[in-house]
């Protein structure tokens, strides 16, 4: 795996739609002194975090998760499975960043617009290859999103001025 430092950089600068740079930054980190280096993560937007959650949420927050079929992996914390809920609650850590990553970088915009982790879609919504004509039809079906995605989607509309 590629460090946090080259994530990052790749994330900002390789990826980020030019009318983002310098607006939207991604933070992940881990504590030494932590067991098991635990942490945390966040995205944000001109310094003000939009998402951030860290290892000890999953605990502190897990009544709070509906005890649906989709129950069993949020609590399993499976780095794949990130939903709207997990991002709501802040339900995840740098090493979910770390693997919606992985799952972005080695898949097509599309798959990455249509994921099922939450982290993955908000990468691919920030992407500059996500064009005005592709925004555009995302908009017309925008009020069947999750929250979560409907507000990366109005940074991203509002960045592109549509």
């Amino acid at each position: 795996m590629a460090t946090w430092s080259g994530i990052r950089a790749k994330l900002e600068k390789e990826y980020l739609a030019d009318s983002l740079k310098g607006h939207i930054q991604y933070f992940a980190t881990s504590y030494s002194k932590c067991p098991d280096h635990e942490g945390r993560a966040a995205i944000l937007l001109d310094g003000k975090e939009i998402i951030s959650g860290g290892y000890y949420n999953n605990w502190v927050k897990a009544s709070e998760f509906p005890h649906d079929d989709k129950y069993e992996r949020r609590m399993k914390c499976e780095m794949a499975f990130m939903d709207d809920t997990a991002m709501q609650l802040g339900i995840f850590d740098q090493r979910c960043i770390y693997e919606a990553f992985d799952i972005f970088d080695n898949q097509s915009i599309e798959k990455s617009l249509e994921s099922e982790n939450m982290l993955v879609r908000i990468m691919a919504i920030l992407d500059r290859r996500v064009g005005k004509r592709r925004l555009i039809r995302i908009r017309e079906t925008i009020e069947s999103e999750d929250p979560v995605f409907k507000e990366f989607f109005a940074i991203r509309a509002e960045a592109e001025k549509i």
